[in-house]
């Protein structure tokens, strides 16, 4: 009986086994055939199982050989298919069109995969600046930082001082990504984001008003798309400041749905410098344009019209952008909005019959109609820059601010950084900064590297300004009071404040996550769906059936693949799943190869079952791009340990940041199942992805203590967690006096510590500190000189935890001078509140 078990068991082995081997390492077909009519020969010779069973693996043999027949299964198979395919394609837009097509496939197609290549990965070298890009950072860049002061910006003057507009145009913040022959400074990706972070670790508002123009802006678009003339002609004043611009694309009508523009321009004949042309009557409605009320040339999109057919046979040609000075007569600028009170310049623009020829449009006339494909190129390099340089740049500040604070701050005579519930904060402060540096750093040097990764970008996009948001809230709930009142002194209510506004741009965090992450990553990043796509739509038949019948039966052995790997690694918790590192990460490496075999299966089985109505599923689709922006993330997070060395202090953060987001994709996955609205598939693929049940854990409490001792003692790993913040220390910059404040801290611990040591003997009978050092200086239990060192200390932490008051008559004046303003003017606060405890006195602006 044993013996016969024991055969059974064999064979058992041979079949399945060999099967799920062959499958898991993507055997091709043909040397997979072979190898399953060998089993079967000697199964059929050696074997003692029933001839009916023999013959029926004998059939399925035959049915995995005829696919062999390239020419048979063409006519037999694939065509047949093919035709069913193009009745299941879901009807798809130009601009959706267009945004697939844009930008490159990098990393996020190894995700897609099931089966990454981290050597593509580990291989790519290490961000370094140069020479003239550090030197940038440390001199101007440093220099602007010391300049800003929030409270004089977003208070006072609603408005950067003209001193710091003028030193940003002498410095050339705004041609960052400008050639030098244009007079630019033509920096990296790399560079730039880490100048942005610099700049918003210190000021929202500054790093805007940088951002924007270095992104998507007239300048990125003349770069790409411009006439040679235009370049001469605008560059060299966009280089220097001369000429400040905008980009007008959002509408009252149209927000993320720029295929809903009613902004038009209409080809006609007009006067043009006193002659007759061929133009563009404009007419737009724009609003929250970031530096619209200063532009002298405004980016503009529209749809464009030619209903006499002036310059070609269409009569519509969709979006189109084009260069307008906004000196142009019938160009409307200079009123503002008011996003949450942060003072960054941001306003309307409108157009009403502004008449301007053809070579406005950038590009020339031959670009006319191709303005969307230009921004959703654009983008997939730009959303990757400014606004995750930006989040990361506040994560940071956050980071070093909070860290100190919780561990000067004291309550029930010890610092608030030892209660539990403010370390679990700090804890993911610090985390999620960690992993918007590994985010932007990675993703902006790939940039460098020659990628355009358009999913990649709309992962950061979304996942880091949200990261920034909860970073945001964690440390406004640990400084609490201190963060709430506004004034000089604080210096997290601002940001705080911001943090919504980097969520509804460049694409609205709920459209990105729910259509746009895994939307456009499902077609561009598959490595078969898009060619399917492709050669389904060839209008040269023959080429078609033979493209779409190579991805076809690539995608079926994908598939195959993929319902093996998930399986087995899920099975096994990944831990034989080959990986380029044998390092503490190594398991990292490991259950990121899991989730990518389960994503690609779910992908695989959600797009086959619902096909275009899967892009209805907006939460199918979003739980999706959940998966895969956290392996995303993930992989960014080793591969930036790897940058930086290695660092063993940095490691707890890395746990917590991998096991953090393989969390959310375990989950998310989970949910993308519970709500899967076909049962039986949802129940087989949760057999394939779960077969153990939902195995991986959410960072453990042990990580809480060894975290906060990272942030809120000085130290290398603190240091290089935040090491873009602008944390000099000089009167005025919080960061700066929280550190050198942290650091007197730990010089003065050993006399605490015979304070403590004092009052509990009776020695020290004082609550108060100032009256337990007087105590001690008379006990002679601490020197005079000791004594000064305690009382210094105090004051620091005192000035540094201390909030603003005002005078109720200020408030009230700030009321009622707007009232008095002149109808003819446009009417300013002349007067801020004055800080009561100020030593300094308060500047007022200029009326205007």
């Amino acid at each position: 009986m044993l013996a016969t078990f024991m055969i059974s068991l064999f064979w058992f082995l041979l079949f399945f086994g060999g099967a799920i081997y062959l499958a898991y390492r993507r055997i091709d077909l043909l040397t997979s055939t072979i190898a399953a009519g060998a089993a079967i020969a000697v199964y059929t010779y050696y074997g003692h199982g029933p001839w009916l069973w023999k013959l029926f693996l004998w059939v399925l043999f035959a049915a995995l050989l005829l696919p062999n027949f390239r020419d048979f299964r063409r006519v037999k198979i694939t065509k047949k298919l093919l035709d069913v395919y193009r009745g299941m394609l879901p009807k798809m837009s130009d601009t959706e069109r267009e945004a697939l097509e844009a930008g490159s496939v990098w990393w996020d197609g190894e995700l897609f995969s099931g089966k990454p290549d981290w050597n593509l990965l580990v291989k790519q070298p290490a961000p370094l600046l140069s020479d003239e890009e550090q030197a940038f950072i440390d001199g101007p860049c440093e220099e602007l930082c010391s300049m800003l002061h929030d409270w004089e910006v977003s208070h006072e003057l609603h408005d950067l001082p003209e001193s710091v507009w003028a030193f940003i145009k002498e410095k050339r913040f705004f041609a960052l990504i400008i050639p030098k022959k244009y007079g630019g400074l033509e920096f990296s990706a790399y560079a730039n984001a880490m100048i942005i972070t610099k700049l918003a670790s210190r000021s929202a508002i500054a790093s805007s008003t940088v951002g924007v123009p270095n992104s998507l802006g007239p300048a990125e678009l003349l770069l790409h798309y411009g006439t040679e003339d235009q370049k001469d002609h605008y560059l060299p004043g966009l280089a220097s400041g001369a000429e400040i611009p905008c980009f007008a694309l959002t509408s009252p009508q149209a927000g993320s749905d720029a295929a809903a523009l009613i902004d038009n321009g209409v080809v006609c004949k007009g006067n043009w410098e006193g002659k007759e042309i061929i133009g563009i009557r404009l007419n737009w409605d724009k609003r929250y344009i970031t530096l619209a009320p200063v532009a002298t040339v405004l980016g503009l999109a529209f749809k464009l019209y030619d209903p006499e057919r002036l310059i070609g046979d269409q009569e519509e040609y969709g979006i189109t952008a084009a260069l307008i000075p906004t000196k142009t007569r019938g160009v409307t600028i200079g009123r503002r909005h008011n996003p949450l009170s942060i003072a960054f310049l941001n306003g309307p623009t409108t157009g009403k019959d502004v008449f301007v020829p053809l070579d406005f449009i950038i590009g020339g006339q031959e670009n006319a109609g191709k303005g969307w494909k230009m921004l959703v190129e654009l983008l997939s390099v730009g959303r990757a820059i400014t606004l995750p340089s930006s989040g990361c740049g506040g994560g940071q500040a956050a980071t070093y601010a909070t860290g100190a604070y919780a561990q000067l701050r004291r309550q029930f005579n010890t610092p608030i950084a030892n209660f539990d519930g403010v370390g679990d904060a700090l804890t993911r402060i610090a985390g999620h900064t960690y992993i918007m540096n590994a985010a932007v750093s990675v993703t902006s040097n790939a940039i460098d590297q020659g990628e355009k990764p358009a999913v990649p970008a709309a992962i950061l996009k979304y996942h880091c300004t949200e990261m920034a948001r909860k970073v945001a809230i964690d440390a406004m709930d640990i400084h609490g009071g201190k963060g709430v009142m506004l004034g000089p002194k604080n210096y997290l209510g601002r940001g705080y404040m911001a943090a919504p506004i980097a969520i509804t741009v460049e694409g609205a965090n709920i459209l990105t996550r729910s259509l746009i992450i895994f939307g456009q990553g499902a077609i561009r990043c598959h490595p078969f769906v898009l060619r399917e796509l492709e050669a389904a739509q060839d209008e040269n038949t023959e080429r078609g059936l033979a493209e779409f019948d190579s991805a076809l039966f690539g995608h079926v052995g994908y598939a195959v693949s993929n319902m093996a790997r998930a399986f087995w690694l899920a099975l096994t918790h990944a831990k034989f799943s080959e990986v380029p590192l044998n390092t503490p990460t190594r398991r990292y490496y490991q259950n990121i190869n899991r989730y990518s075999a389960a994503f690609a299966l779910a992908t695989d089985f959600a797009m086959l079952t619902l096909g275009g109505k899967l892009k209805q599923k907006e939460l199918l689709s979003a739980r999706l791009g959940d998966v895969l922006s956290s392996m995303y993330l993930a992989s960014s997070v080793l591969k930036h340990f790897e940058n930086q060395g290695r660092k063993a202090a940095d490691l707890p953060l890395v746990e917590w940041a991998i096991r953090t987001l393989m969390y959310q994709a375990q989950e998310q996955l989970h949910s993308f199942l519970r709500n899967f609205p076909n049962r039986p598939v949802a129940i087989f693929l949760r057999f394939l992805i779960f077969p153990r049940g939902r195995t991986y854990s959410a960072p453990t409490d042990r990580l809480v203590g060894k975290i906060v001792d990272l942030v809120t003692q000085p130290s290398e790993a603190r240091e290089r967690l935040s090491a873009q913040a602008y944390t000099t220390i000089e009167p005025g910059n919080p960061l700066g006096l929280l550190q050198e404040a942290l650091v007197l801290g730990e010089v003065i611990e050993p006399l605490r510590q015979k304070l403590r040591q004092a009052h509990k003997e009776g020695l020290v009978k004082a609550e108060y500190l100032p009256y337990q050092v007087e105590q001690a200086k008379n006990a002679e239990i601490i020197s005079a000189h000791e004594a000064d060192q305690l009382l210094q200390f105090h004051e620091k932490v005192l000035a540094i935890t201390a909030v603003d008051d005002f005078d109720m008559n200020e408030f009230r004046k700030r009321v009622e001078e707007p009232k008095r303003a002149s109808p003819k003017k446009k009417a300013t606060a002349k007067s801020p509140p004055k800080k009561r405890a100020s030593s300094k006195a308060v500047k007022e602006p200029s009326s205007e």
